[in-house]
């Protein structure tokens, strides 16, 4: 079976060979298209003058892309 990667902006799943797979350090960064690849790059340049060290900033900005994600999927979950 084919490996799925799950894009950290946006959720949603693709195969292996295809996307943009990026590893940083010990953080893996995976993008199912390169519109979501801008959207993290551009808000990781605008934390890393304020914050500190690249590594850092990529993993807090991953948390809360995922946090984020959640709450919009809680929103649009059919309710009984």
């Amino acid at each position: 079976m084919t490996e799925k990667y799950t894009c950290i902006v946006c959720g949603r799943k693709f195969p292996k060979g295809q996307g943009i797979i990026i590893e940083l350090g010990g953080t893996t960064l995976t993008f199912h298209s390169t519109r979501c690849a801008t959207k993290f790059f551009r808000l990781l340049i605008e934390r890393i003058e304020d914050k500190g060290p690249i590594e850092k900033v990529a993993k807090q900005l991953i948390q809360e892309l995922e946090e984020a994600r959640k709450r919009k999927q809680e929103l649009y979950k059919k309710k009984i």
